[in-house]
C-alpha cells in the first residue's frame, strides 16, 4: 500500500513530510507535492508531519478525494524529486482547509 497526497496540499505545499521520508518518495509540483507510489514503503512517517492533514493511506483516502490516488501516480512520473524541506507557499496558512482547490492545481 502507498500513501497519497490529497487536495488540501494544493496551494499550501508544506514540506514537513519530506524531512521524514526515508526513501525520498515525494515529488514537487508548482503548488503541491505528491508521493511516488513506486517509491513509498508504507512507513507512515509523513502522515503526522503534514500540517494540512492532506496525506492518507491509499485505503483510507476519503471518497471525495479518490481521484488523487491516480493523480499522485501520474504526476510522480513527471515532477522532480524533493528531498529537503523548503518554505511553504506564501498563503499556505490561509489556504489550509479551503475546499475545492483541485481547480487550482498547477501541473
Amino acid at each position: 500500500m502507498t500513501y497519497v497526497v490529497t487536495e488540501n496540499c494544493i496551494k499550501c505545499k508544506y514540506t514537513d513530510c519530506v524531512d521524514v521520508c526515508p526513501v525520498d518518495a515525494f515529488r514537487e509540483g508548482p503548488n503541491m507535492l505528491v508521493i511516488d507510489p513506486e517509491e513509498c514503503i508504507d512507513c507512515t512517517l509523513c502522515v503526522p508531519e503534514c500540517p494540512a492533514e492532506a496525506i492518507f493511506a491509499e485505503d483510507d483516502v476519503p471518497d471525495d478525494q479518490q481521484g488523487f490516488t491516480p493523480l499522485n501516480a501520474e504526476l510522480a512520473k513527471v515532477w522532480p524529486l524533493i528531498a529537503e524541506r523548503k518554505d511553504a507557499l506564501p498563503d499556505a496558512d490561509a489556504e489550509n482547509g479551503v475546499p475545492g482547490k483541485l481547480k487550482d492545481l498547477q501541473r
